[in-house]
C-alpha cells in the first residue's frame, strides 16, 4: 500500500511541475486511445492540481476531446458511412443509425452522464449519426459536469465508495438533476 501511495505521490508531483498541461493532455489522449483509465486520470487532475480547478481542468479537459472525436467522425467519416450502409443496404445498420439521430436530448445527457458508459463510443456514434452539434455540445456540458464530479469525488476510494450510501444517493441526485436541466435546455433552446 505504500509503495502505491509513493508511486501516485510522485505522479501528481511530476504533474504539478509541468502544470495543468499535462492534465489536459492525459484527458485528450484518453479521448483518443478509449482504453487509458478516464477515472484515473480525472482523480490525478484533482490530487494534483485541487477539488477546484482539477474538476474544471478535467471538465474542460474531456469535453475538449470529445468534440474532437465528434468532429473527427463528423467531418471525415460521416459521408462514408452513410455511403457504406447504402451500398450495402443494410435495414439493421440504416434502424441502428435512425435510432441514434432520433435520440432524445435528455437520453443523450443520461447516456453521456453515467460514468461507466463508453464516451469514445458514444462519440462515434453521435458524431456518424444526424445529431445536430448543438445538440451534442449541451449534452456534453450537463452530462460530463456529473461523470467528472463522480469520478473526481470517488477517485481515491472506487469499492469503498461504491458501499457508502450517502456517495450513491449524491450520484444519483446529480443524474436526476442532470436529466431535469436538460428538460429545461431542451424546451428552452428547441434542441433536438
Amino acid at each position: 500500500m505504500e509503495i502505491i501511495e509513493e508511486f501516485i505521490t510522485g505522479i501528481t508531483t511530476t504533474m504539478f511541475a509541468f502544470g495543468p498541461i499535462s492534465g489536459v493532455i492525459l484527458i485528450l489522449l484518453e479521448s483518443v486511445i478509449p482504453v487509458l483509465p478516464l477515472s484515473v486520470f480525472i482523480a490525478l487532475n484533482i490530487m494534483a492540481f485541487g477539488s477546484i480547478f482539477g474538476y474544471v481542468l478535467s471538465l474542460l479537459s474531456t469535453i475538449l476531446g470529445c468534440l474532437l472525436s465528434f468532429s473527427l467522425f463528423r467531418n471525415v467519416f460521416q459521408k462514408r458511412w452513410y455511403h457504406y450502409i447504402e451500398k450495402k443496404q443494410s435495414v439493421r445498420l440504416e434502424k441502428m443509425m435512425k435510432a441514434i439521430s432520433n435520440i432524445s436530448f435528455s437520453n443523450l445527457v443520461l447516456l453521456i452522464a453515467i460514468p461507466f458508459s463508453p464516451a469514445f463510443f458514444i462519440n462515434i456514434a453521435v458524431g456518424l449519426s444526424k445529431n445536430s452539434f448543438q445538440k451534442f455540445f449541451f449534452a456534453l456540458l450537463i452530462g460530463k459536469s456529473v461523470m467528472v464530479y463522480f469520478w473526481g469525488y470517488i477517485g481515491k476510494s472506487l469499492l469503498e465508495s461504491l458501499t457508502d450510501i450517502t456517495v450513491l444517493l449524491r450520484i444519483s441526485v446529480l443524474l436526476l438533476l442532470s436529466f431535469v436541466l436538460s428538460r429545461m435546455v431542451e424546451k428552452k433552446l428547441k434542441v433536438r
